[in-house]
């Protein structure tokens, strides 16, 4: 009897269990080449584990294009960011490999769409002559007797005209002018009811005050401290800012993980690249000592962690862990076993050693 009833009851248990894991996902539809694409995620998780989220080719079979890692934050979301820049467009795939995860959603279809190409704009107005007034006009192939929404940024990339929406005729042919102050080269932005369009760039030479960019060469000061590093025991530095933006890099050869505490409190975590370029971090300096802390991504990876700082005033080893990263309860980071352990698995194990303990009574 006890015999039968045991395996019906470790099934049921286990079915609750596989359940009770969760990671959800999502992600646009729909999104215009060149904008950044936003993974957002909730998960049941602990605080600090590491999710791997993937970026994929789909056509008739999935290529990964690129990998991105993030921390389950303290109300248990995690997000990450994919810069589409120079993809195709057609059908993508963001995806959460994972197994044993009962009815998550951790999976989601992206369609990139490349609507540039429906911009055609007049002969010479890609290049003028400056007077006073900067003349946009052109065709939409796919916008005829509607309207669009344009807007105009400057040389210096304040905006001065709209967005505002102006009308297209039948043929699709639009007309507008504005006035501008000085020469240079102008952006022009498109967007209609579907979504964005495009942009265009504008040259106007000549005029009172034409801008030109002036390079100013200096020599950049380049600080750097280094120390040990495992997953085990994290290297932490302290940056001391200055004023402008600070380069902050490390060493290569190894797959390090960044992370720093914004002015909010919050640990911000970067891992954009593998083992043969160095993680990298830009900040606005503002006077203030920015934590960092560093570790190898695989688990078995330790050494010699160098980090780099630009347009820094001082940097060195913390002698201590960072208050940041003991408030944050981050402070040990999760192992690389422990985040992708696979909770069906590790349950298994759990009951099948209990089975046995019940079956020797």
């Amino acid at each position: 009897m006890y015999k039968l009833v045991l395996p019906v009851l470790g099934l049921i248990f286990l079915a609750g269990i596989a359940s009770a894991y969760q990671i959800d996902i999502d992600a646009p539809a729909t999104l215009t080449v060149g904008k950044p694409l936003v993974v957002n995620g909730t998960t049941n998780f602990g605080i600090g584990t590491p999710i791997d989220v993937v970026l994929y080719r789909q056509l008739t079979t999935s290529t990964e294009l690129k990998r991105r890692i993030a921390y389950v934050q303290s109300d248990h979301t995690f997000r990450v960011v994919f810069d589409t820049s120079g993809l195709e467009k057609g059908t993508y795939k963001v995806e959460v490999p994972a197994s044993g995860l009962g009815d998550s959603v951790n999976m989601r279809l992206v369609e990139l769409i490349d609507r540039s190409d429906e911009i055609v704009l007049s002969p010479g107005v890609k290049s003028q002559e400056f007077t006073g007034t900067l003349v946009i006009s052109g065709t939409l192939k796919n916008n005829k007797n509607s309207g669009v929404q344009i807007e105009v940024s400057g040389p210096d990339g304040d905006r001065i005209y709209g967005p505002k929406y102006i009308p297209t005729d039948p043929q699709g042919i639009f007309s507008l002018s504005v006035l501008i102050p000085v020469g240079g080269e102008y952006e022009v932005s498109f967007t209609d009811t579907q979504g964005y369009i495009g942009e265009r760039i504008i040259t106007v030479t000549g005029g009172p005050a034409t801008i030109q960019t002036v390079l100013v060469t200096s020599p950049v000061q380049r600080l750097s401290s280094h120390a040990p590093s495992s997953r085990e025991a994290p290297a932490y530095f302290e940056v001391r800012s200055g004023s402008g933006v600070m380069d902050i890099y490390t060493s290569s050869n190894v797959n390090w993980v960044i992370e720093y505490g914004d002015e909010t409190g919050n640990i911000r975590t970067v891992n954009n690249h593998g083992e043969l370029n160095p993680e990298r971090v830009n900040l606005m300096g503002n006077g203030k000592t920015v934590y960092f802390r560093v570790y190898p991504f695989r688990e078995s990876d330790s050494g010699e962690v160098f980090l780099y700082a630009e347009n820094a005033r001082s940097i060195r080893v913390s002698p201590t862990v960072p208050a940041v990263f003991i408030a944050a309860d981050t402070t040990a980071p999760p192992s690389e076993t422990q985040a992708r352990v696979d909770p069906l698995t590790a349950f298994c194990a759990l009951f099948s050693t209990g089975v046995l303990l019940l079956f020797r009574r």
